[in-house]
């Protein structure tokens, strides 16, 4: 009897030990001697990918360098997400950082952490350049494209100017694919964050064909993404964020990836940083949309 209940106890002990590390990301990556990286594929500038395996941009790279200071000797593997799955795989553990384009919101902070805000985007819609959309307005009985997993239809539905028009949606599998259907003629607008829309416009065949229009329908604050209840990741990852801050390292990490040409086409997205991230420059913050679009 006495053993069955040292065995339980040890499977007991054992059991809070696997529980406890699935939390605490520091420790698995410590044990496994890796880190799982969540990137996407078509995320430009902030994450995407140039072929073989290899991904990179603007918090892919800022990601290498937290990795870096936090987990040093850890290998990094990488590992694509989409809109649809990027938060199950956080939550389960297959993701240990996601590296991505994720919208920090109140409804997404029920399942998941994020780091301190290092980008800010604004939804707008792109066009082909030839179209006479300029506005919500103008997208009346059109079809509008956005991608499975996002938010950017509910948005325009619910801005003042699109409540009463009538248009038809489309999805795409993945931000390129949205942008696809555009591109083919599949749908008349695409609507999603500026900076996923100018990466991708300036790394089609034609950048001059297209351009972004519209009234602003969100501005939506970017962060990398984490497990939940995991404290001690989250201040080292903001503990790093904060450095480069205040370094001036983040700053030249924006320029690089938003003002200067780019991987793979050498073309720049030339989006000067905004007034919102701006201002976090000055006092970082991890609040969730809700608080910048409060009216």
């Amino acid at each position: 009897m006495k053993k069955h209940l040292l065995a339980f106890a040890i499977a007991a002990l054992a059991a809070g030990g696997a529980s406890a590390q699935a939390n605490d990301t520091l420790a698995k990556v410590k044990a496994s001697g890796k880190v799982v990286m969540g990137v996407r594929e078509s995320s430009a500038p902030l994450s995407y990918t140039l072929g073989g395996g290899k991904f990179t941009g603007y918090h892919v790279e800022l990601c290498q360098r937290i990795l870096k200071a936090v987990a040093p000797g850890a290998a990094i593997e990488y590992t694509p997400v989409t809109s649809a799955n990027r938060i199950p795989l956080v939550q389960n553990g297959t993701v240990d950082i996601e590296c991505g384009s994720t919208t920090n919101n109140v409804a997404r902070q029920k399942d998941v952490s994020f780091a301190l805000t290092t980008y800010v985007t604004e939804v707008r819609t792109a066009v082909k350049a030839s179209s006479k959309i300029n506005s919500i307005a103008d997208l009346k009985d059109k079809t509008v494209a956005t991608t499975t997993g996002t938010t950017s239809v509910a948005l325009l539905r619910k801005h003042k100017r699109g409540a009463d028009i009538t248009f038809k949606e489309v999805y795409g599998k993945d931000h390129a694919d949205s942008f696809l259907l555009l591109e083919s003629g599949r749908a008349d607008a695409f609507v999603m964050d500026d900076n996923i829309l100018a990466g991708l416009i300036a790394s089609s065949a034609n950048p001059k064909n297209f351009k972004i229009v519209g009234e602003t329908l969100n501005v939506e604050p970017i962060a990398i993404m984490i497990r939940k209840d995991d404290a001690g990741f989250k201040k080292a990852v903001d503990d790093y964020i904060r450095g480069a801050i205040k370094s001036g390292e983040l700053n030249l990490l924006y320029t690089k990836w938003f003002m200067q040409p780019i991987p793979p086409k050498n073309t720049s997205v030339n989006l000067p940083m905004g007034k919102v991230l701006a201002e976090l420059v000055k006092n970082p913050s991890d609040k969730p949309a809700e608080d910048f679009n409060a009216k």
